[in-house]
């Protein structure tokens, strides 16, 4: 709607569109927020009050058992630190195999560069689940099942597509120009590297790490096909919550809520970085 104000004239939505979209946001972002709020109401609930058919809203006698249980359970810690070590092995690999596969493909010109393109983004079409029990076969013949190291390897295959594609981006946003002009200053290929390209992606860097380490870290079918109890992560850890006798569904909670902290914790100290990294690929490419 166009108004007209002292001569100038602005374009803009009329009162009643901006409620109406202020609105229609709000509701949205409370129907997204309920299951976090469920998941949280749950998680400090009595066993009882769980399993009450009247479903309550706050929880009336405010408890700390959920928390304990899935806290002392035998496996709990050992899946905590498993799911750390698979996770950032996964992610170094990625980042460091992918920075360079993008690298070469954006700055070089090499026979079958396109067809190399067109496969990366034919690779992430294919269902991953397809994969799994070549996969397995693979990791068995290699002595590498029921191991962190070959569910590592799996989740390296499974992130360098995105990696690659993604910091391709970034790479091929950072001007030619520079690198040539280090170069004339009198700069090798590997100090227009260190000193010019990887500061200039960093944001990219930052930003691919972040879905790497939420995909890594929230997987769960792979390694749960792949390894045993004793060598999984927590998502996996959470499937043991539920028993011939039921769900736990307090414990289950509280061990969702654990399991989030590092994704948090991960998030809160690179947030700043993020919004930078999400845009400056925004590029041709």
């Amino acid at each position: 709607m166009a108004r007209h104000d002292e001569g100038v004239v602005t374009v803009g939505r009329s009162r009643i569109g901006t409620f109406f979209a202020n609105g229609t946001g709000i509701v949205f972002g409370l129907v997204m927020l309920f299951p976090v709020y469920w998941v949280l109401n749950t998680a400090f609930k009595p066993d009882s009050e769980v399993r009450s058919f009247t479903p309550t809203f706050f929880p009336n006698d405010f408890t700390l058992d959920n928390f304990k249980s899935a806290l002392g359970e035998e496996l709990f810690i050992p899946s905590m630190i498993n799911g750390l070590i698979i996770t950032a092995m996964a992610v170094a690999a990625a980042l460091v195999v992918g920075f360079l596969a993008a690298l070469a493909i954006a700055r070089f010109s090499f026979y079958g560069r396109k067809a190399i393109i067109l496969v990366i983004l034919a690779v992430q079409l294919v269902p991953f689940l397809a994969l799994l029990i070549p996969l397995f076969l693979m990791l068995q013949g290699a002595n590498l099942t029921n191991s962190l190291v070959g569910v590592a390897l799996v989740y390296l295959v499974l992130l360098l597509p995105y990696t690659v594609w993604t910091l391709r981006g970034f790479i091929s946003g950072i001007p030619r120009e520079l690198d040539e002009a280090a170069m004339i200053d009198g700069c090798t290929r590997a100090q227009v590297f260190w000193r010019i390209i990887l500061p200039l992606t960093g944001p990219g860097l930052v930003a691919t790490s972040v879905y790497g380490f939420i995909q890594a870290w929230n997987e769960f079918i792979i390694i749960n096909t792949l390894n045993n109890p004793q060598k999984q992560n927590l998502m996996a850890w959470l499937l043991y919550n539920q028993t011939e006798r039921g769900t736990a569904w307090g414990p289950l909670m509280a061990g969702a809520i654990i399991t989030s902290i590092p994704v948090v914790v991960f998030f809160l100290i690179i947030q700043r970085n993020i919004a930078t990294g999400l845009t400056a690929g925004a590029v041709k490419g």
